[in-house]
């Protein structure tokens, strides 16, 4: 009974030990954002995208990035039923 209870114990802190370690490894890479691309915020849905895989908009001479076409569509339609 012994021996089972130390094989549990045993176990149990080899699991602990490998969720921290995978833990440390997935926190430890680098993010897209931190590789010094300009990232900018999606007014539709709030989605952070990289410069250059942005779907550009322009308003007023300003321009707005996108996450797809799909958000550029809905900006669009929203600012023609505010007017």
């Amino acid at each position: 009974m012994r021996l089972l209870i130390w094989l549990l114990l045993i176990y149990i802190g080899y699991r602990i030990v490998k969720g921290y370690l995978a833990q440390r490894e997935v926190s430890g890479r680098e993010s897209p954002g931190l590789k010094g691309e300009e990232t900018h915020k999606d007014p539709v849905c709030g989605v952070y995208v990289a410069g250059e895989d942005a779907v550009v908009g322009n308003l007023e001479g300003e321009k707005i990035y996108f996450c797809s076409m799909e958000c550029l569509n809905k900006f669009q339609e929203q600012l023609q039923h505010k007017s």
